[in-house]
């Protein structure tokens, strides 16, 4: 006999997303081989004690990886991406209980307090160089500059993971400079709009008032 698929959705799902990601994918491998701690720590310096939160540094170093590993240049793309894939949102710490962030609001952390500072590149390419490191992501026919140091782009003969382990890894074909550089590239922000002129009737300072009699 002939089955027909239900389309009416159950009221309730038991659901948990840490199960759909496999013990073998790259991320859940990247998860569990680089530690991703020092991030708050060498950015906490950039962010003010008082005002609105902003996106989780590290979430947003989460989601610059994501886009890098997969060649997602597009800010809304990624977002939309993050919002579709299981593993993207497992890895980024964007569960379905979380509002994913806007990707112009992404766009605009990422500037903002960084805009003078190299410190977030250095950052993200430590992230790179960990992930090289442990044999996941290869650099194909470039390197990358962390702190100095030249890092080659072959996975490192001493990985940590395991050749079993690996269902896929990443052949990356950007430096990070060359990575952010497209980000910027596709994803601009505009500055801030000049201030308005004073409204009709109200008189500027380097205008003198005429003094009465």
């Amino acid at each position: 006999m002939m089955g027909q698929q239900d389309r009416k959705e159950p009221l309730f799902y038991y659901f948990r997303l840490e199960d759909q990601i496999p013990e073998t994918h790259l991320l859940r491998l990247i998860d569990r081989s680089v530690d991703f701690s020092f991030v708050r720590d060498r950015l906490t310096r950039f962010y003010s004690l008082t005002g609105r939160p902003s996106i989780d540094p590290e979430v947003l170093l989460r989601l610059l990886l994501v886009g890098y590993l997969y060649g997602i240049t597009s800010e809304r793309r990624l977002l939309d991406e993050v919002r579709m894939h299981l593993a993207y949102r497992w890895f980024t710490r964007l569960g379905f209980d979380q509002t994913l962030p806007d990707h112009s609001t992404f766009s605009k952390n990422r500037h903002g307090r960084f805009r003078a500072a190299g410190v977030f590149r250095e950052v993200f390419e430590e992230i790179v160089r960990r992930c090289m490191a442990a044999g996941l992501v290869e650099v194909e026919g470039h390197h990358l500059t962390v702190d100095g140091t030249f890092v080659l782009a072959n996975a490192s003969p001493h990985r940590r993971v395991a050749w079993e382990q690996l269902a896929e890894s990443a052949h990356a074909s950007h430096t990070v400079r060359d990575y952010l550089a497209e980000l910027e590239q596709q994803n601009p922000v505009a500055d801030s709009p000049p201030e308005p002129p004073p409204a009709s009737g109200t008189l500027s300072s380097a205008i003198p008032t005429p003094r009465g009699r």
